[in-house]
């Protein structure tokens, strides 16, 4: 069953609340306005549903898990604003045509979270919860979102980390978010889940965006500065987007081939699929690690 963990579609009714907004994150026709980041114009055929139901076929795909893009920063929208947002993105993603799935996303910006609206979307057929990379930076991030967590555990679901939002950076280039913020952020929150995430969740699956950030690659200073060996984790996994034969295969080397899985970011990205010198290794990214990502199972 060959998979990408990782790709975004806007359905119709989300698009139109968007355009509807006037404070970021707002849609103006076709260009979309973040705070910290330039507006950025939409190609309309990457949110159109035919184009890429047959884009996705034409990828060899039987799975194509679609998520909220988590730096629209609607998770920590106030509660009034981000219900009916995340009502039309799961709405809308769950009636999609094959091969598409779709990751939950929840509400953050309560004083407590709603682990019943996560439930109720897992029951709906969500593959997992995708948390923005943001609210997992600390202890205390881990902490407040442990009851979500807890409903993922009792459904053996699995939990995606993708990037949040970006804080305005004045004078930098276009790329900057996606090369410095992103990335930061991938990289503290994967050591904030070896500090604090994993202990108080031994059963949780966890997938991190763009191989965390590479953050696996600091062990040998993470061990140098006694924060322990680089115990391989199987049930954390590391998603490839934007990353190539290089970075992957600098990560296989840390964890294993058998916890890293394919995923695009398309529309963002296109997919690609690292030479790692064995069919194998491509089945391994696309079809076995995905799975057991998904569903459990031991390497």
């Amino acid at each position: 069953m060959p998979t990408d963990v990782h790709q975004h579609i806007w359905p119709p009714a989300f698009v139109e609340l968007l355009r509807a907004r006037t404070a970021p994150p707002y849609l103006d026709g076709w260009t979309l306005h973040l705070a910290g980041e330039p507006p950025y114009a939409v190609d309309p055929t990457d949110h159109d549903v035919t184009a890429r139901t047959a884009l996705a076929h034409a990828d060899g795909l039987d799975l194509a898990l679609i998520s909220l893009s988590s730096p629209l920063g609607i998770e920590h929208l106030p509660s009034a604003e981000a219900a009916p947002l995340l009502a039309a993105f799961h709405d809308g993603a769950l009636a999609l045509p094959a091969p598409f799935g779709v990751w939950a996303s929840a509400c953050l910006s309560e004083p407590d979270t709603d682990p019943d609206a996560v439930e109720r979307e897992l029951r709906r057929g969500c593959a997992g919860l995708q948390l923005p990379a943001t609210a997992l930076l600390d202890a205390a991030g881990w902490d407040f979102c442990a009851p979500l967590l807890d409903v993922l555990t009792r459904h053996d679901k699995p939990l995606f980390v993708h990037p949040g939002t970006a804080p305005p950076t004045p004078g930098t280039p276009p790329w900057w978010p996606a090369l410095v913020p992103y990335v930061h952020q991938m990289h503290a929150s994967w050591f904030a889940f070896r500090a604090f995430g994993r202990a108080r969740h031994p059963r949780l699956r966890v997938c991190f965006a763009a191989l965390a950030g590479l953050a696996p690659l600091h062990g040998e200073r993470f061990a140098a500065r006694g924060g322990g060996r680089g115990e391989v984790d199987f049930d954390a996994f590391y998603e490839t987007s934007s990353y190539g034969t290089r970075a992957v295969d600098a990560l296989v080397r840390a964890v294993g081939i058998d916890v890293v899985v394919s995923g695009s970011d398309r529309p963002y990205a296109s997919p690609t699929f690292p030479d790692l010198g064995a069919a194998a290794a491509v089945h391994a990214l696309r079809t076995a690690n995905p799975a057991r990502l998904l569903k459990g199972a031991t390497p």
